[in-house]
């Protein structure tokens, strides 16, 4: 019996010691040597792990920037231009210094100007409740105001406001990583430039139906009559799908185009007040 008991022993040792051996062999055959430049790149990133530059992760953006020739396609919105540069210097390269951007609310659509018309009682998901209808008011492209948005954001940059029940963002806090464009079932947020000291000019409005629609949905729609783009002198807007949208790489930032849209679809943030005498100098260069 002893015998027999040392025998397995023996045979289990023999077998524990060659799987060993054929494991060790498979392990060098396919061992992957990484760049240590990747440990040090990954330092310099802000760990958010965010997915804003495209990656899953700050290691899978070290890992692209260490392959990558050149840093053109390659971005951190969260680190942005000064982590960027050190990542840079650690791989001898250079980094092209880009626009701030921050996320952009485009609906105005609060109770003063979309009024209700049912109640929904249901998933509090913005997701889910575009599966089930297209929204409690007139207006099927506007805002739901269930908060994925908020959820997405991880640098708690965005909430719903009480009062107007739209999102609202922090511009001092946001990354423009872009989670929260991306939670978005109905497309309203968009990432802009900031723009010289946050001025910014942007339609705020994605509703594509026509213009006597659009306008008994929301009195603050775009109905696409194109006075907009008729005024810009920049050729900075453009007209598709009965929706008036301003290319923020061509917008001069003058304002002209504020003025004469007839809605107030056209929103402008961070300016100074306009003096009646500006005002009405720009009202009568374009009649």
């Amino acid at each position: 019996m002893s015998s027999i008991l040392l025998t397995s022993i023996i045979i289990l040792s023999v077998l524990g010691v060659l799987l060993a051996v054929i494991l060790y062999a498979v392990a060098q055959k396919f061992k992957v040597i990484e760049d240590p430049r990747i440990d040090q790149v990954e330092a310099v990133l802000p760990g958010a792990n965010c997915g804003g530059c495209g990656f899953p992760g700050c290691r899978g953006m070290a890992e692209a920037l260490v392959k990558a020739d050149d840093f053109g396609s390659l971005f951190c919105p969260v680190g942005g231009n000064s982590t960027m540069a050190k990542a840079a210097e650690v791989l001898g390269k250079v980094a092209e210094a880009k626009d701030p951007m921050v996320a952009v609310v485009r609906c105005s659509g609060s109770p003063e100007h979309r009024p209700r018309t049912l109640e929904y009682d249901g998933a509090t998901s913005c997701k889910l409740a575009t599966m089930l209808y297209s929204g409690d008011t007139g207006c099927q492209f506007g805002c739901l105001g269930l908060g994925d948005c908020v959820n997405a954001c991880q640098f708690d940059a965005i909430h719903i406001d009480p009062e107007t029940k739209l999102p609202v963002v922090d511009d001092e806090k946001c990354t423009a990583c872009g989670a929260c464009a991306k939670a978005c079932p109905k497309f309203i947020i968009e990432l802009r430039k900031k723009g010289p000291k946050n001025k910014r000019i942007y339609v705020s409005c994605v509703n594509k139906d026509k213009g006597g629609i659009a306008r008994k949905a929301c009195s603050a729609a775009c109905i696409g009559c194109g006075k907009c783009v008729k005024t810009c002198p920049h050729e900075a807007i453009v007209l598709e799908n009965n929706l008036a949208y301003i290319d923020f790489n061509k917008c001069k930032l003058c304002r002209k185009c504020v003025e004469v849209c007839p809605t107030g679809a056209i929103h402008e943030l961070n300016f100074p007040p306009r003096k009646k005498v500006e005002a009405a100098t720009e009202n009568a260069e374009t009649k």
